[in-house]
């Protein structure tokens, strides 16, 4: 649930956890190495982006966004099952919105889980029992 106070955080963490739908941790049918390369591609890609570090060991991938607004992110990738792999995405700025930051963190969040979505196949999206 968004209240006042959560228009103003400057940091979002997706989870299995999080109270909404869009920033649950999304499940693809892929394997690691696949979801990967095609997530690493899709930052190298984007030129408002600069990938800073790739450690597949650890399943993280992290950028510097310069545009629209610039804040960090750090992309993790976890395997689940054999064919089953886990995206997860916490990003932050050091900016400041009068309207507040979060708005616009949650659409540069749903925005790259929907071109994830364009790569590979969406299993699930947990909903909290």
């Amino acid at each position: 649930m968004v209240n006042i106070f959560t228009r103003f955080k400057k940091q979002i963490e997706t989870s299995d956890r999080n109270t909404e739908d869009s920033l649950k941790t999304h499940y693809y049918k892929a394997t690691f190495n696949q979801l990967f390369q095609s997530v690493e591609k899709l930052f190298h890609d984007d030129a408002d982006c600069r990938v800073t570090t790739v450690s597949k060991d650890h399943g993280e991938i992290a950028v510097e966004i310069n545009k629209p607004i610039p804040c960090f992110l750090v992309v993790t990738i976890v395997s689940v099952k054999p064919l089953e792999t886990a995206v997860d995405f916490n990003i932050s700025s050091e900016s400041f919105s009068i309207l507040g930051m979060y708005p616009q963190l949650k659409k540069r969040i749903e925005s790259y889980y929907g071109k994830i979505n364009n790569l590979h196949n969406l299993v699930e999206i947990r909903k909290n029992s």
